[in-house]
């Protein structure tokens, strides 16, 4: 199997791009808030003991850092997957995000249930991803 990167690629290369500003945008999200409740650097959580608002900072906080837990495994199914499967990749890939952008909101009112409402269904788009991903691994190994 010969794998090329055709003109549909170009939708996995904006799924990239959707990536990186969805990012910003939670990374200034949470300076914001650190701002806000005064949680100085280099501390990562807000100590309740000492900040009224530390729940609420901790849980936007924690939304964005489970994004970038899950962020290399994400980004490396969809520019593997996208190589055989473009615009399903591409689609799966918005989805993820969209759901993610749902996750971090819920997280963020500083009730951890609410990242539930929607946001839980990126686990769909991601194990989809996989799928992608496994695919085009059959492919490569099949005209060993």
């Amino acid at each position: 199997m010969t794998i090329g990167i055709t003109a549909d690629y170009g939708f996995v290369s904006l799924v990239v791009v959707f990536t990186v500003l969805l990012n910003l945008h939670m990374g200034m999200r949470v300076v914001g808030y650190r701002k806000k409740y005064n949680v100085p650097y280099p501390n990562l959580y807000a100590l309740e003991s000492e900040n009224k608002n530390a729940k609420r900072f901790n849980c936007i906080q924690r939304g964005h850092q489970n994004f970038l837990e899950f962020l290399p495994l994400f980004l490396s199914l969809l520019i593997l997957g996208g190589l055989k499967h473009p615009r399903l990749a591409a689609g799966l890939g918005f989805g993820y995000l969209v759901a993610r952008y749902f996750y971090f909101k819920g997280y963020s009112t500083g009730v951890p249930e609410n990242r539930h409402k929607i946001g839980v269904s990126h686990y769909v788009f991601f194990f989809a991803l996989i799928g992608c991903t496994i695919s085009l691994s059959i492919s490569l190994l099949a005209d060993r």
